[in-house]
């Protein structure tokens, strides 16, 4: 019945901006656009559509209630990392392996917590 996630949606105060940070530092592409929202789609299907947002952003800390971060899958983890550091990326921590897998977390263009990941073996 439930076929899976088709996209999350992230508000920004600037959509375009955020979608071009997506296209520009991670490789994603613009795959759909009305009235001020924009959908970018990730190389292996995955999707994000920015909203424009409305208010204030609430707090944002690793551990706050809601959804926490955006996991980006990488299969060459140092040269990854390498891009987003040359590309000026805020990063939250530094590089570390936890049960095999290599991560960092870091800041798209408006704040919002992703993490770089390159797993040793894949989730079930």
């Amino acid at each position: 019945m439930f076929g899976g996630l088709e996209h999350t949606a992230i508000a920004s105060p600037n959509p375009r901006g955020l979608a071009s940070w997506y296209v520009d530092t991670l490789g994603f592409r613009i795959n759909y656009e009305y009235d001020g929202n924009y959908f970018v789609k990730a190389p292996n299907g995955a999707m994000l559509e920015i909203i424009p947002a409305e208010g204030n952003r609430g707090s944002n800390r690793m551990r706050d209630p809601g959804l926490r971060h955006l996991a980006v899958m990488v299969e060459d983890f140092d040269a990854a990392y390498e891009h987003l550091r040359s590309a000026g990326v805020q990063f939250l921590g530094e590089p570390y392996v936890n049960q095999g897998n290599r991560l960092v977390f870091f800041s798209d263009g408006d704040g919002n917590i992703l993490h770089l990941i390159q797993r040793e073996n894949p989730l079930p």
